[in-house]
């Protein structure tokens, strides 16, 4: 099959020199990414999945990746931040051997064309993979693509996506890779989408080497949601929200009933938990186990404590329950995860 590229650049080009280099030994065929560009794409989201491939070619001195850049017409795309970006072509370069990520903006459910719409559908038809950057997924959306599988867009624009496509309903994490559907809120999440991938081709040790180039961190997986709890208190602007939240980081270790903390805003359990599922998207109860989750991973990461030393110290009287709902929110248990994020601490030193 001809090397969708090979009328745009050569491959050889793909392949940066680096003071640091991570020799894969039996790479596999080039695995190729078309970036689509829409009017007003986010720069940052598009350059952090883009330069991820480009950090994994440099470290392996091997062509793993390649990409083509490309617009509608094969014309340069305006980014919301108001730099032009040039591309490679247009879009009879959609080849069935690309992965296409469609990459969009604040404007992402009236960015793409119908001619754009037109080109993704027959690219999935004919057999192409396809996935959106931060609000990519609006535009798969729209061309009938997204069906029963998992999929995300940036929280920012989820009410407005949920408004257009009632039957559709994103997920709150990160990223999601859902068989060839890969999508991402845009930003660091564009990179921790990557890193997965790379994870996935090339092995955890990999990944790891590429998160460090990326001053970021492999094990962000697509498991962590896209906003914090506090993050999403604020943007509430409820004041019971926000007095309970503060209340839930204060008594990590010993939890307080979720009858205490409604007292506390003088409202009822079943007004509080209305409150939480219409302002943070789910109950108080998830909210809680939570925050008490991330510190406990905090404190497998940071201290020698024992994982019944920390499952107490996070408010769980019960290994194996903590163990249940950390392997939930996590995929995968707290020794797991404390042996991963040690070997990522000792390469980072």
């Amino acid at each position: 099959m001809t090397r969708p590229t090979d009328k745009i650049r050569p491959v050889t080009e793909l392949v940066p020199s680096g003071a640091f280099s991570y020799p894969i030994k039996m790479p596999k065929p080039t695995r190729w990414f078309g970036f689509l560009l829409l009017p007003e794409f986010t720069l940052l989201a598009f350059s952090s999945a883009l330069d991820t491939l480009r950090i994994a070619n440099q470290l392996a001195q091997k062509p793993l990746y390649g990409w083509v850049v490309l617009s509608e017409n094969g014309g340069a795309v305006m980014s919301s931040s108001g730099v032009q970006v040039g591309v490679h072509g247009g879009l009879d370069e959609l080849g069935t051997d690309l992965h296409v990520l469609v990459c969009s903006g604040n404007h992402g459910t009236e960015a793409a064309s119908p001619a754009v719409l037109g080109a993704i559908r027959r690219h999935a038809k004919f057999g192409g993979q396809i996935g959106g950057v931060c609000t990519g997924a609006a535009a798969l959306a729209r061309a009938g693509l997204l069906g029963n599988r998992r999929f995300t867009l940036h929280w920012e624009n989820q009410p407005g996506f949920i408004e257009a496509f009632p039957d559709l309903i994103p997920s709150t994490r990160r990223f999601e890779v859902d068989g060839p559907l890969m999508t991402c809120g845009g930003g660091a999440a564009a990179t921790e989408m990557m890193i997965s991938i790379i994870a996935e081709d090339y092995g955890e040790d990999f990944a790891v080497a590429v998160a460090d180039m990326c001053l970021n961190r492999a094990d962000q997986g697509q498991r962590l949601e896209q906003r914090s709890s506090i993050a999403k208190a604020i943007n509430s602007r409820n004041p019971k929200i926000l007095t309970v939240l503060r209340a839930m980081y204060d008594h990590i270790e010993d939890p307080l009933t979720l009858d205490d903390m409604a007292d506390r805003v003088g409202a009822s359990r079943r007004q509080m938990e209305r409150l939480f599922n219409r302002y943070m998207g789910e109950s108080p109860a998830q909210t809680y186990r939570n925050i008490r989750l991330d510190r406990a991973r905090s404190l497998l990461a940071e201290t020698d404590m024992s994982v019944l030393d920390v499952a107490t110290a996070s408010g769980f009287n019960s290994a194996d329950l903590f163990s249940r709902h950390f392997r939930a929110r996590y995929g995968e248990t707290p020794f797991g995860a404390r042996t991963k994020l040690r070997k990522a601490a000792r390469q980072e030193d």
